[in-house]
């Protein structure tokens, strides 16, 4: 009998990490389900594809991570994507500006964009919600100012990097996107788990005043929190423009959105302090699979994907709420 419960409990899964669980079950039942219904689906190809076709959504989500780990939100980082696929393109194809030029260029745009926000959001005390919906509405106007057209861009750098596939065990190949958002992740959880900076992100979506009381550095982490994300979303937006090739207004619509739903699909409280950087990886490989799934069906229209993950979205947030309800003490 002792030795069925020694047994027991070391199977036993911890309540914080119940929703990692469940979205690593969710990931592994939906590859499981399409390997079982498509010839072809269970391939290494396939599975690295979920990261060639997201990896700007990778990275955006990272951003996104650490904004509702603090108890915040961004919606401007669809936006901030569009402008950077906008001002990358006006620059390199009809002023002729390097790209060795341009890319630091909006990256820093990104961050600027993020530390205004975040500096509104901390220092006047307005609703993260207000501020960044105002940065949403700006950034995708300013991509009209720029043109209502697409712009195609031909500069070899950026063709090369588009086309590029880097060789990977058993005849299948990556994209420098893929290296570029995996980069992003180790070096966000190494951010989120091994700093002083990581911690008190944690502590802020706990409970500011709390973090306050220990003597964090609340307001900064705060602002840099917004200006983390802003830099993630420009980032995205670069890679977004080697995926595309191109820069148009219309692009990443809604993207804000689906980076809200893989971070919170992948474990992460909208209220904050709790979550992990690996849920929002699976999360987003969720959403590839979801597409990939549609996509081997052939008669679905690509719709379903939101009508899907805006269910999981439902489902997450109710499988929360009962977690949250298990962990009060009785």
């Amino acid at each position: 009998m002792s030795t069925a419960a020694a047994t027991g409990r070391a199977f036993r899964v911890s309540p914080k990490h119940l929703p990692l669980v469940v979205t690593v079950g969710l990931f592994l039942l939906l590859f499981g389900a399409g390997s079982l219904l498509f010839d072809g689906f269970f391939s290494l190809q396939v599975f690295l594809n979920f990261f060639i076709d997201n990896a700007f959504l990778a990275i955006t989500a990272v951003g996104m991570t650490f904004v509702i780990l603090s108890g915040g939100i961004d919606l401007s980082v669809g936006s901030v994507i569009a402008l950077t696929t906008m001002v990358s393109a006006s620059l390199v194809e009809k002023h002729g500006v390097s790209p060795a030029v341009v890319i630091p260029l909006v990256l820093a745009m990104g961050a600027g964009i993020g530390l205004v926000m975040g500096a509104i959001i901390q220092y006047f005390e307005v609703q993260a919600f207000i501020v960044t919906l105002a940065g949403m509405f700006l950034a995708r106007g300013l991509c009209y100012l720029i043109s209502i057209d697409s712009i195609t861009i031909t500069h070899p750098f950026y063709v090369d990097v588009s086309s590029h596939r880097i060789p990977f065990p058993f005849d299948t190949a990556i994209t420098w996107n893929v290296v570029i958002a995996l980069f992003v992740f180790v070096a966000a959880l190494y951010l989120a788990h091994y700093t002083r900076f990581g911690r008190t992100v944690y502590a802020i979506g706990g409970s500011e005043q709390s973090a306050l009381l220990m003597g964090l550095p609340v307001p900064r982490t705060k602002v840099l929190i917004y200006t983390l994300s802003g830099f993630c979303s420009a980032l995205a937006g670069v890679v977004f423009t080697f995926y595309m090739a191109s820069g148009y207004a219309l692009h990443a619509g809604g993207m804000e959105l689906d980076a809200i739903a893989a971070v919170v699909i992948g474990g992460t409280l909208l209220t904050g302090g709790s979550g992990t950087l690996v849920g929002t990886l699976f999360g987003v490989l969720i959403y590839g699979a979801i597409q990939t799934l549609i996509m081997f069906e052939g008669t679905l229209s690509s719709w379903w994907t939101k009508i899907v993950i805006g269910l999981l979205l439902l489902f997450s947030c109710l499988l929360q709420r009962v977690f949250e309800r298990r962990a009060r003490p009785a």
